[in-house]
């Protein structure tokens, strides 16, 4: 088919294959490296993926979205230790949506803004936790007097 995929970043997005799935379900790393059948069965497919995509309210694929970046945050913040910056990324981007479309989110707005002030107490207590964690190992948390 004539179809060209530009190229993306080296690897493509993290999760994402590299440049999208091969019919059998591998990542496909090279477009180059398909066969004429697998192009057009990876064409065909996305084709499909557009169609189903299109068909979807809008407010329902956003709100999808916003759900994944909750998600995004709360798997920053359950890593030994926090990723307090990253998880801080979702979290904001996670506001932003919510607090700017609201009244747009249809069913989902109520459910995405508890989400959202649960993420944000989340990360409130894991941020403070992490300022009076210890840094010297000792498992006491009182400042040493000298």
């Amino acid at each position: 088919m004539g179809r060209e995929t530009p190229p993306g970043p080296a690897g493509g997005p993290p999760g994402g294959g590299g440049g999208g799935d091969r019919p059998d379900g591998g990542p496909v790393d090279d477009l180059d490296d398909l066969s004429p059948e697998e192009r057009d069965a990876l064409a065909a497919r996305l084709d499909e993926l557009r169609s189903q995509l299109v068909s979807a309210p809008a407010e329902v694929v956003v709100a999808n979205h916003a759900y994944g970046l909750f998600e995004l945050a709360a798997i920053h913040l359950s890593q030994q230790p926090p990723n307090l910056d990253e998880a801080r990324l979702a979290v904001d981007a996670l506001g932003a949506i919510v607090g700017g479309l609201t009244g747009r989110l249809g069913e989902a707005e109520a459910s995405l803004n508890d989400a959202l002030a649960q993420i944000r107490l989340t990360y409130v207590q894991i941020s403070e936790m992490m300022t009076n964690a210890p840094v010297d190992g000792s498992g006491d948390s009182q400042p040493a007097v000298p």
